[in-house]
């Protein structure tokens, strides 16, 4: 896989997984529960916190789309006219 297609296929995880925390917060924070130590502890606040799991999902919506556009303006400005 190419670097901008890998850089696409993120930016979409990124959107998706954001779309799925809007909609089940607590689903989502269960979802990303293992790891290291302080990873789950955040991920046990996030689902004991919805209102701030949906504020990080908002972000990461934002911050995909925000990449997919920048990723395009850089690759053929000429192609968006």
């Amino acid at each position: 896989m190419n670097n901008l297609r890998m850089k696409h296929f993120l930016a979409l995880l990124l959107i998706g997984d954001g779309v799925v925390a809007l909609v089940r917060p607590e689903h989502d924070a269960a979802a990303w529960s293992q790891g290291p130590w302080l990873w789950r502890q955040a991920m046990q606040h996030l689902k004991k916190n919805p209102t701030t799991t949906r504020l990080v999902a908002t972000t990461q919506i934002v911050a995909g789309i925000y990449w997919l556009i920048s990723e395009e303006r850089k690759r053929a400005p000429e192609s968006l006219e």
